[in-house]
């Protein structure tokens, strides 16, 4: 693929302190958290969720973020994003000084009851005063969309029913939207028809790739999306992850594996890739112990 110098530029935005952790059953420390955070932002990582302003009752893991993100060291350059899905949650991460929130939606109507107990479009009027709130306080919102290339209780997802729910979140005022592969069962070959059919309406830069490794697959799939001209990927180092409402589903693409890949093919992400694997093992082995 010929790209020009300003095209070999990926953002990597770093998932693991938030969907990474998520779904541990086992407590996760806070000087832990702190420490995996500051280490990603020591290696290179100029985008990291950080924290998940959420029900600790659902998300118990979740439940000191605002300790993290008082206890992180911040370095400058360094975007700390937060999720928050309604008000009380965005009320805490501007309180907390995060520097970007996300919202996030499903293209599935089973998969949204499961995972925020309302339909789709419930969930778009939810989101629309946490952005316009955000949007209003300086604070740039990020739009996740879930299940984009099939549901644990649906099957095949229509393209169409994710560029809705895309499109609607863009509207809202999300300046990204991160296309989730949220069960892992995408291809490349899903991939490209999903992006083609997004393509025809949303620009590339206003989208990101979120792919999850159950079927091995998600390096390709971040490479045939970034063929077809997206240059952000979400990623968690160490493979991180899962989603406490998709049975099955495994961790995200590493951020080891889709760097290593990315460096490969000529691009640039400004990241160490030695001191992000230091990183990745020394949360593994916590999470492991």
């Amino acid at each position: 693929m010929n790209t020009t110098p300003s095209d070999r530029q990926v953002k990597i935005v770093e998932v693991g302190p938030r969907d990474g952790l998520q779904n541990e059953k086992n407590p996760v420390p806070l000087a832990a958290k702190v420490a995996l955070i500051e280490q990603l932002g020591a290696a290179g990582l100029r985008f990291i969720e950080a924290a998940a302003f959420v029900s600790p009752k659902w998300v118990p893991q979740m439940a000191d973020s605002a300790a993290v993100m008082r206890e992180i060291t911040r370095l400058p350059g360094v975007c700390y994003s937060a999720l928050t899905p309604n008000l009380k949650g965005l009320e805490a991460a501007l309180a907390a000084h995060c520097d970007e929130v996300a919202v996030f939606g499903a293209a599935s109507e089973s998969f949204s009851q499961r995972n925020i107990n309302c339909s789709i479009d419930e969930s778009l009027a939810r989101f629309r005063p946490v952005v316009e709130q955000a949007l209003a306080a300086g604070v740039p919102v990020r739009g996740y969309v879930s299940c984009v290339l099939g549901c644990p209780y649906e099957g095949d997802i229509e393209p169409a029913a994710v560029v809705h729910v895309a499109q609607a979140l863009l509207d809202m005022g999300c300046h990204e939207i991160s296309l989730g592969d949220t069960i892992g069962r995408g291809t490349p070959a899903s991939t490209r028809a999903l992006l083609e059919v997004c393509l025809r309406t949303i620009p590339a830069p206003q989208l990101a790739g979120h792919f999850h490794d159950t079927s091995g697959t998600a390096v390709a799939n971040a490479c045939t999306a970034l063929e077809m001209g997206l240059r952000t990927f979400d990623s968690a180092a160490g493979g991180l992850g899962g989603c406490p409402y998709a049975p099955g589903a495994s961790g995200n693409v590493s951020t080891e594996a889709l760097v290593r890949a990315l460096h490969a093919r000529g691009f640039e992400t400004g990241i160490d890739l030695p001191r992000l694997q230091l990183a990745g093992q020394a949360i593994l082995d916590i999470v492991r112990r």
